[in-house]
Order: structure tokens, then sequence, then C-alpha cells
């Protein structure tokens, strides 16, 4: 099947920021097969897609995520301790295989009509995980958490390692869905536990590794206290620096730790809107991509950042940026887009097959329509998307040539259905939380 869009402005986001407009793009089967500007091919039987005008770019890659949790956003907003009186507990007695289906089913709608066709994705029951993505047809990177504080999915790290084995057994040569390790993080898995993970790691190296890093004061404040180094030095001692780390947030860092990063080759997913929202911190991300570390832009857990979208996060990477220099140089909007596909995508080690739109690339792409006032008049599109973009104003999306959505409705999952499921799962929350403040 050949489909061809054609009158559309396109923002390839190649390495020399090609636009076409008006251009059109050529699609056979999953891959991107010509793309030009002014008059299109004449294909017989091609599927013609008449954009309008609109913005046809790369679809969006979210790189980290906990896509389980979207059934926690909202919940107790305004609790000081909401983690240890009400989300873990909550965790404990009601985090099944089925409950995270289903929290995962909201988030790949949300992603989907959100403009993301990419997400590095971070929880429990992560074959769960791996069947929603491949159905609503995301591309994903699926990590199987591992922890010491009473997950609901092991019992212990054996029982941890061996979910992971299943993971990577039965995803390992899927076309959408990679599997990956995911320790949480270093005070919640250990120096040994990470050196295990490493030598894991080492035999596995197409599996990617996700943790969370330098996140927090708790964390720095367990690395020097029981290692006498900066939670960076300990995961470099464990082994685990290394291209295929995937790091969170990465806000509680100096400059050896950026250095020491650097030259190990890792990759950094920055969660903005979350962290901002926690009170924890702003991630130094000139500083790491001035490093040569490649970012890039992730929502974190519906729980922390309450929505999914990237959108959301583009102000807030900027404008933290901005204030952290007393500039408005940093972080130009071209960057924050790059950051949110191209970027991302080198973030993931999938930029050889999506996060740009070139021949011979996998057709993962978004169409954005400029109906609405906001967006003009339109001086730079980068600016544009970075701050005054919404994701009620992505129409269509695509990855690997299949239509995941069409005038923002979405036609690989069942909206209602997944709507009603994931509010029954809130009934049992609110019940359960009643009960918590009785005691």
């Amino acid at each position: 099947m050949t489909t061809l869009l054609t009158n559309a402005w396109i923002l390839t986001l190649d390495d020399a920021l090609t636009e076409h407009n008006p251009g059109w793009i050529q699609i056979d089967g999953t891959t991107i097969t010509a793309l030009g500007s002014g008059t299109p091919p004449s294909i017989t039987g091609a599927e013609v897609v008449d954009c309008g005008g609109d913005v046809v770019m790369p679809g969006m890659v979210n790189t980290h995520c906990h896509m389980g949790m979207s059934v926690f956003r909202g919940l107790a907003e305004d609790v000081d301790d909401r983690l240890y009186r009400y989300i873990l507990p909550l965790e404990r007695k009601f985090v099944t295989a089925e409950m995270v289906r289903i929290g995962t089913t909201l988030s790949a709608l949300e992603l989907i009509q959100g403009g993301v066709t990419t997400v590095a994705d971070m929880y429990y029951f992560e074959t769960e995980v791996a069947e929603v993505c491949d159905t609503a047809g995301l591309r994903a990177i699926v990590g199987q958490t591992l922890a010491d504080f009473d997950p609901p999915d092991h019992k212990d790290f054996d029982e941890g390692f061996a979910r992971v084995d299943e993971l990577v057994d039965r995803y390992r040569d899927h076309p959408l869905v990679t599997p990956s390790i995911a320790p949480h993080a270093p005070y919640s898995t250990g120096l040994k536990t990470m050196e295990r993970i490493a030598q894991w790691s080492a035999y596995h190296p197409g599996v990617p590794v996700q943790m969370h890093l330098a996140e927090s004061t708790l964390e720095v404040n367990w690395a020097q206290e029981n290692h006498g180094k900066s939670t960076v030095a300990v995961t470099r001692d464990a082994g685990l620096l290394k291209p295929n780390l995937i790091a969170a947030h990465c806000l509680q860092l100096d400059d050896a730790d950026i250095t020491m990063m650097s030259e190990h080759q890792v990759c950094v997913a920055t969660n903005p809107r979350s962290n901002g929202k926690a009170g924890r911190g702003i991630a130094p991300v000139e500083k790491m991509r001035n490093a040569g570390l490649p970012v890039g832009i992730g929502s974190d857990g519906a729980m922390s950042g309450n929505t999914l979208d990237l959108f959301s996060q583009f102000a807030p990477v900027s404008m933290f940026a901005k204030l952290l220099a007393g500039s408005r140089k940093p972080l130009p909007a071209v960057d924050v887009i790059r950051m949110a596909t191209i970027e991302g995508a080198r973030v993931l080690s999938l930029n050889l097959k999506t996060g740009s739109l070139e021949t011979g690339k996998q057709a993962d792409l978004i169409r954005i329509s400029l109906a609405a006032p906001r967006l003009h008049p339109i001086y730079d599109p980068y600016s544009m998307l970075v701050f005054a973009t919404m994701p009620d104003d992505v129409t269509d999306s695509m990855v690997a040539g299949r239509w995941l959505m069409r005038d923002r409705q979405v036609t690989t999952l069942d909206s209602g259905e997944a709507l009603a499921d994931a509010n029954q799962i809130a009934r049992q929350f609110k019940a359960e939380m009643a009960r918590i403040d009785r005691l």
C-alpha cells in the first residue's frame, strides 16, 4: 500500500532542518520512500491525503513514562505525604497485571492523541505494557522495573530477573516493542544488585537499561552516607554508566557527574513538569547537552506530572533553562523540538529508525492543524510548536505506515472501554483511601 501526503508544511528535523512547504511524502508499507517540495508524483492506486497546508512532522518521542500509573492521576494532590500515605499502599494492594493493562491503555490513548509515536516506559507487569503498545501501534521501549521496596510483581530480585528474561524472550525481535531492564534507582536496588544488572546487561548488549538517576536529595544522601560518593559515581562503580543507559531526571548533578556521564556516553530523559511540580529542582539540560549528552524529554507518570503529552513539557524545559541562565537565549525553540524528536530517538537508540522524516526511515509522523487562532501569525514554526500548540491540534498520527489516529479519532483502541475501566479502578482507590483516613 502506498500513501501520499500532499500540500503539507513538512518539518523533517533532519540534520539540515530541511523544510518542504508545500511538500509531499510518499510512504510504501512501513517506510518513507520519497519526499520533496512542489508537485507530488502521480501514483496509481495510492491513498492520497491532502493536508491542506497543515504541519507534518516526525512523531514525538516521550523518553520517560510510567504508563500503568495513569490511574493515579490527580490523586491526593495536596497531601504532603501522599506517597507513603496513599500511593505505596494502593500500589501494594491494587497493582495487578489487569490494573497495569487498564492504566496503560488509558495512557496509550493520551499519547497517541498528543502526538507521541514512541515512548519509553518502566513499571511493573511490563509484558502487559508491551501487549497494549503492540495493539495500540506505538513504538515502545518497555522496561521491567526491579526494586527492593516490596514491589507488586516480584518478591525478590531473582523473581524480578525472571520477569525481565520473560519480557526479553517474548519481544526480542518485535518490530515495534523493544524490551528493557529497569532498575528503579541506585538507592532502591543497592550496589550489589546494580552490579548484577550490569553483568546481565553485558550479556544482553542490545537491551536498553532504564533507571531514575540523581532525582532527589534522598538519593544523593544515600550515596554519600553509604559510599562517600555521588550517586553517579556509585552507578559508574557498579558498571551501569554505559551508552545503553537511559537515565531519567538527572537533577542533582555537579560538573564532575556530568563529565562522568559524558565519558560513558550516557543518555538522559529530562522531566521538567513533574520535577517542577514536586519542587525537586531544575535539571542542568544546557550543561548536559553542551557536554555532548543526548537529552530527550519525558512526561514521567501521570501520578507525578498529570499529563503525558509533550507539548505541556516544552515551555517548562525551555523556561527552566532560561531561568538558570538569566537569559532568553538558552534552549531555543528549535532545540526543544529536536529534543522531542530526533534527539529523543537518539536517547532511545532508535534514531536510525525514527525521529526525523527522511527516506529509508520508518513512517512515524503526525499532522498538526493550523486552524487555531492562537497559532497565528507564524514567524517561526518551532516557536509555535513549543509555546502555542496543544495536543488537540494533532489531528492524525501514523507509526510504521499505519494510521493510529485520523481526524482526532484513535483507530487502534476503544476509548469508551478504556475510560470505563479506568474509572472503575478509581472507585476502588477512593474506597481504600477513605478506609486509610479512618485509621
